[in-house]
C-alpha cells in the first residue's frame, strides 16, 4: 500500500503512526499559489516563480521547496500499474485540490485508488454528543488518531466515473490563473488573491481595541489570529505575504524589519 498525503505535519504524523509506511507527500499548500497547467512543465515553473514572493527571500528554503515538489511529482508518475494507493484528504481547498491533481497525474494508469476522507472519518470516530471537533486539515490530527483512522476508517475505491470526474474538475482548476482557492459548500472555489484581506482589517481592529489604538501590534500576533479564526487553510507564509501587500497598499503601517514576521509590528493607518 502506498499512501499519498499532503503537508509536512500530516506526513510526519502518518510516519509516526504506521510501521514503515510507504508514503509520497507534497510539502505544499495547494489552496494558495497558481495551479494553472501544474501537470505540465510550464505550470510548474509558473508556480515556482510565484512561490518566490512568499518565501521571504530565503533562497535555501525556496530551492528545497522546488526540489521536494519535483521529486513528489516524479514519484507519483512512477507508480507502477497494478499498484494500490490510498490518498488522504480532508475537506478543505488545499487537500481537495491536491487530490484532484494527483488523480490527474495518474490518468490512464491501471491503479486502484482509494480515498480516505479524514474529515468524515474523524467525525465518525471521535465526535460525541458533547464534543464536536473542527478539523481544518489532516495535519491537525495526532498520530494516535491517524492510526485509528487508518485501521477503522471507511475508504472508498474510486470508480472509473469518479476518476473521470476528478480529472475534469482538475481541468477546470488548472485552467484558472487565480492564486487562491477556498472551500465552500463542499466544493473548491477559485477566488482573487485579496479574498481574505478584509479579515486582516477586522481582526486588527479587534486587537487594537484591546490596546491603545496608537500601539503597534506584533505582525505574528495578527497572523496567528487569522490562522485561528479564518475557516480556511492557507498557511502563515501566504498570510504574511498578503499582510505585506496591505502594507504596500497603505492599509497598514509598520516599524521594524520586514524580513521576518517576528521582527516587525503593524497598525492600521488612520
Amino acid at each position: 500500500m502506498i499512501h499519498i498525503i499532503f503537508g509536512d505535519s500530516a506526513e510526519g504524523s502518518l510516519r509516526h503512526a504506521l510501521e514503515r509506511p510507504q508514503i509520497i507527500s507534497f510539502w505544499d499548500i495547494f489552496s494558495v499559489g497558481p495551479v494553472w497547467h501544474l501537470h505540465e512543465e510550464t505550470g510548474l515553473e509558473s508556480r515556482f516563480e510565484w512561490m518566490k514572493k512568499i518565501t521571504s527571500g530565503l533562497y535555501d528554503d525556496y530551492r528545497d521547496y522546488i526540489k521536494r515538489f519535483r521529486k513528489s511529482v516524479e514519484k507519483v508518475r512512477s507508480i507502477p500499474a497494478e499498484e494500490h494507493i490510498t490518498i488522504w484528504a480532508a475537506e478543505n481547498a488545499h487537500e481537495q485540490t491536491a487530490l484532484r491533481y494527483v488523480v490527474y497525474l495518474l490518468k490512464g494508469k491501471n491503479i486502484d485508488i482509494t480515498v480516505l476522507n479524514t474529515t468524515a472519518v474523524h467525525k465518525t470516530l471521535f465526535d460525541t454528543s458533547k464534543v464536536q471537533y473542527i478539523l481544518r486539515h489532516t495535519g491537525e490530527i495526532s498520530p494516535e488518531k491517524l492510526l485509528r483512522i487508518c485501521e477503522e476508517g471507511t475508504r472508498y475505491l474510486l470508480t472509473d466515473h469518479d476518476r473521470e470526474r476528478f480529472e475534469k474538475e482538475w481541468g477546470t482548476l488548472s485552467a484558472s490563473r487565480q492564486t487562491l482557492r477556498v472551500w465552500r459548500n463542499g466544493d473548491i472555489h477559485s477566488v482573487p488573491e485579496h479574498h481574505l484581506d478584509l479579515s486582516f482589517i477586522k481582526y486588527a481592529k479587534l486587537l487594537h481595541r484591546k490596546k491603545d489604538k496608537q500601539d503597534f501590534i506584533p505582525s505574528a500576533r495578527l497572523i496567528g489570529k487569522m490562522i485561528g479564526e479564518v475557516d480556511q487553510h492557507v498557511g502563515d507564509s501566504f498570510l504574511e505575504y498578503r499582510l505585506k501587500e496591505l502594507i504596500l497598499e497603505g492599509v497598514f503601517e509598520y516599524k521594524g524589519n520586514l524580513e521576518n514576521m517576528r521582527f516587525y509590528n503593524i497598525r492600521l493607518k488612520e
